[in-house]
């Protein structure tokens, strides 16, 4: 089984074990778990299988080549800003009143998904009621492939700095595998990260700002030449 089968299939299993190297968000700079590359998750429940899902986990170029291998051709010029507004203005139809956020950054797009519509407090099992949303999540994911998709999980500061940097993995990748799973999103365009309580939205130090830096974020950015 290829390395992209592995990483693949552990992460549809959801094993929870957390046998770590790290690597790098390409886009954040941030030192993140990646255990794709290790091959050494077992366990049960919602688990962090973290980085590429790719044969070639090294870093984004390699993401680009599974897409190039998968049939997915790079936008260019004009057609970038246009594919990305269409794929704004869709999430946006379909995701009304989810909870679910969407912000604009360049052609970026931000889905922002707030734990407690999410999850469960101090859960990384995603709710029942929300496996809709993310259903129309994967649907126009999919309509979109030109894109490519990090799933980010972030937590506020309570509680000790390891528990709340396991708890972000897991909840990443809680969603990343119901979108490669029951969504059949590819996993070639996913990379999977937990930034723990390192880039908090709002102030800590209330309710209403620990509420907001409980999230999981999908960024998607276009494929490009």
């Amino acid at each position: 089984m290829t390395m992209k089968k592995t990483a693949l299939a552990t992460l549809l299993a959801a094993a929870t074990t957390l046998a770590a190297c790290t690597t790098t968000d390409p886009y954040t700079g941030m030192p993140v778990r990646n255990n794709t590359g290790t091959a050494a998750l077992t366990g049960a429940g919602v688990g962090a299988v973290l980085g590429y899902l790719t044969n070639t986990n090294s870093g984004e170029q390699g993401r680009k080549n599974a897409l190039i291998g998968a049939g997915i051709g790079a936008l260019a010029g004009g057609a970038v800003g246009n594919y990305m507004d269409r794929q704004q203005a869709d999430f946006r139809r379909s995701l009304e009143g989810s909870g679910v956020m969407i912000r604009r950054n360049g052609d970026q797009i931000i889905l922002v998904m707030p734990s407690d519509v999410t999850f469960a407090v101090d859960q990384s099992d995603v709710q029942p009621q929300f496996t809709r949303v993310l259903d129309d999540v994967a649907r126009t994911l999919n309509a979109y492939p030109q894109t490519t998709i990090d799933v980010v999980g972030h937590a506020d500061s309570s509680g000790p700095d390891a528990y709340n940097q396991t708890l972000s993995e897991r909840r990443a990748s809680a969603v990343a595998a119901y979108l490669v799973g029951t969504g059949q999103v590819l996993g070639g365009r996913v990379f999977v990260a937990g930034l723990g309580e390192s880039q908090p939205v709002a102030d800590n130090a209330t309710a209403a700002g620990r509420s907001q830096n409980r999230r999981v974020e999908i960024i998607l950015r276009p494929v490009t030449q």
